[in-house]
């Protein structure tokens, strides 16, 4: 299956159409770290990541893995983890996915600049929940909570979000 989105905060999947969030640098070809916007592309879906304190596994035929305190991911260009997911404590530049504010109690790891990785050119590109009060994302796709369980019902290995500048 393929998910669409469109440079205009339109998501769509065979089994419905939705708003999204997107990155507050819009949306981009040329996608290079901390521009803040959504790279244009084709990316599989990895695995899902979420706060089992805070909801149930969702429910999908992704692989799921719970988040831990300590759990991290790097951003740092310049170290040999970039754009991979690493412990915390953690000196370089890196995010925390054990997060107060709910916008990463589901995120669902894009294929982006991962096959191979290549420093500067992006990294912790997820699909993730989305700030309730309407913030754009920092270059990551996001939806609702309810809509994002409600996308990954219909999700299994092979599929993709694709990111289109259309």
């Amino acid at each position: 299956m393929e998910i669409r989105v469109y440079a205009d905060g339109r998501l769509d999947w065979p089994g419905g159409s939705l708003p999204c969030r997107l990155g507050r640098g819009g949306v981009r070809a040329d996608k290079r770290e901390g521009d803040g916007a959504t790279p244009v592309g084709r990316f599989p879906l990895r695995r899902v990541l979420w706060r089992a304190d805070r909801l149930a596994r969702p429910a999908t035929a992704l692989p799921c893995d719970a988040i831990a305190t300590d759990d991290g991911w790097c951003d740092d260009p310049a170290h040999p983890a970039y754009n991979r997911p690493v412990r915390l404590p953690f000196a370089p530049s890196h995010e925390e996915l054990w997060r107060a504010d709910g916008l990463y109690d589901v995120i669902v790891v894009l294929g982006h600049n991962d096959d191979p990785v290549v420093p500067g050119m992006g990294s912790a590109v997820f699909l993730h929940v989305a700030d309730p009060a309407g913030a754009p994302t920092a270059g990551c796709v996001a939806l609702p909570l309810p809509d994002l369980l409600r996308l990954l019902a219909d999700c299994a290995p092979g599929d993709a979000l694709v990111v289109t500048e259309g």
